[in-house]
């Protein structure tokens, strides 16, 4: 039996637990609902690159504004600050989303962010800016635990790599549309020193409102009902989204035979976490780790600290600090859309190896040439585009590995871990590092902060030689079985 008949038919049949929810929605066709997910999700990330983008282009604008007065350190905190909350908010939304569900925690952290971008907004000094940008990153961070478990258990196997790569590289939209905000907001023709970055945080929080209007349409995650014993909520998502599918005129094909299904299990212990990472995969553990980590310390030094080094070394103006962002930005975004599609054919391993070792190759010879003073503000962004059109694959694929690497029980817990420690590694002192370097003036000093990033994206290509993975086109369940197999 094939066709709209068998997919109804396995529907009807499931009634009671009888069927195999992962791979009903490993097998059904890319439809409406699929780009449904993409771009709900992806708005999140386009929110959180309006979010870094707009920190690193108002650098200069804080420090001119006669209310805050930064210093390049103070910049640095506060941006340091920021990712320390997405660290302590990933682990703590992290272990929610395992608990009440990726949909239930997708309103909770999207409203903290809310609350807290605004607040920026109206901040007065150091510590109130630095508490607000805490606040926001908390939010942010557990976001990221919720929507990459989401794209993991909603988006058919054999499409997963490529969605994961767009979603997370969505950021980049974000941050251009925060570098075509900065362009006006912090003109000084239009707006006063002290305004235009206040406006622009407020804009934050507007589109963080629009978000909430769209998360409505977006289902639990049926594996995750599933496990935790909501069989008849699982079925109805499931059978909903075939039917959705069958009236829109594809065809379900049918069922793999050798299918097994997930049978459920109340709650997940810390003891069982530990476990896992330790002893059942403990190479995957490294291995995450020392992705997430190389890419955080690659990022966030570089572009937290964007805007100083081209108002410092070329004495590019704030207000016009974001035309240089836009081309870096573009970059960015054609990286994952891309080469992302290779990491679902080429492989995992290969694709993992090439965009951390470019990375790597290109920000070294970068950052020899800026030590030279063989660049200008544009032949620099320039040579950032090409390197980052790499990295942004390279982060996105750290993302994805460390999200369809570990059980469904224990998944959002695992990427909230590697996202927090690989951060807390790599990058929560890399922006404060970073604008020490920048403000001693010297280009031999930044150089150095170029070439830990470089060290760090070649040594976790060389450890992608020997203990990669090869996920691409498998199903969640046969990458990581589920601690509660039947």
């Amino acid at each position: 039996m094939s066709g709209h008949g068998a997919g109804l038919a396995a529907g009807a049949a499931g009634q009671g637990g009888g069927v195999d929810i992962p791979a009903r929605l490993d097998r059904l066709p890319w439809s409406r609902f699929h780009w449904l997910i993409v771009i709900a999700l992806g708005i999140t990330w386009i929110l959180d690159g309006l979010e870094v983008t707009l920190a690193g282009s108002v650098a200069g604008a804080l420090r001119d504004s006669p209310a805050m007065g930064f210093s390049a350190g103070d910049v640095g905190f506060a941006n340091s600050m920021y990712l320390a909350g997405a660290v302590i908010g990933a682990l703590f939304f992290g272990w929610l989303t395992d608990r009440w569900g990726r949909k239930r925690l997708f309103s909770v952290t999207l409203g903290l962010y809310l609350i807290a971008t605004l607040a920026t907004a109206f901040t007065w000094s150091v510590p109130s800016y630095a508490i607000a940008r805490f606040l926001t990153g908390a939010g942010i961070g557990g976001e990221y635990s919720a929507i990459n478990s989401a794209i993991q258990e909603l988006i058919p196997a054999r499409r997963r790599g490529w969605t994961d790569l767009a979603i997370n590289g969505s950021f980049w939209v974000g941050a251009a549309m925060a570098s075509a905000l900065s362009i006006i907001l912090l003109d000084p023709r239009w707006f006063a020193p002290d305004h235009g970055w206040r406006i622009a945080f407020f804009g934050g929080a507007v589109i963080g409102a629009v978000i909430l209007a769209l998360r409505r349409y977006i289902p639990e995650s049926p594996r995750w009902l599933a496990i935790h014993g909501r069989e008849e909520a699982a079925e109805r998502v499931v059978g909903d989204i075939e039917r959705r599918i069958v009236e829109a005129g594809h065809s379900l094909p049918d069922l793999p035979a050798s299918a097994n299904r997930v049978v459920p299990r109340r709650s997940t212990s810390l003891r069982d976490v530990v476990t896992t990472l330790v002893y059942t995969y403990p190479k995957r553990t490294v291995f995450g780790l020392t992705l997430m980590a190389a890419q955080a310390f690659f990022y966030n030094a570089i572009f937290f600290t964007y805007a100083m080094m081209l108002t410092d070394f070329y004495a590019i103006p704030n207000s016009l600090v974001g035309w240089y962002i836009l081309p870096f930005a573009a970059g960015n975004v054609a990286g994952p859309l891309i080469l992302g599609r290779f990491f679902d054919t080429v492989g995992r391993r290969p694709m993992i190896m090439l965009t951390y070792g470019m990375s790597a190759l290109l920000l070294t010879l970068t950052g020899l040439a800026f030590a030279a003073g063989w660049l200008n503000a544009t032949s620099q962004t320039l040579c950032w585009s090409v390197t980052f059109f790499f990295a942004s694959a390279a982060a996105s694929a750290a993302y994805l590995t460390v999200a369809e690497s570990f059980p469904i029980e224990i998944r959002a817990l695992a990427i909230a871990f590697f996202y927090a420690v690989g951060t807390g590694l790599g990058g929560v002192a890399a922006p404060w590092l970073f604008g020490l370097l920048i403000e001693s003036g010297s280009r031999g000093q930044v150089l150095i902060g170029y070439l830990i990033g470089a060290a760090l994206m070649a040594a976790a290509a060389i450890l992608t030689r020997f203990i990669g993975l090869s996920n691409e086109r498998k199903p969640l369940e046969e990458v990581a079985r589920p601690l509660s197999w039947e």
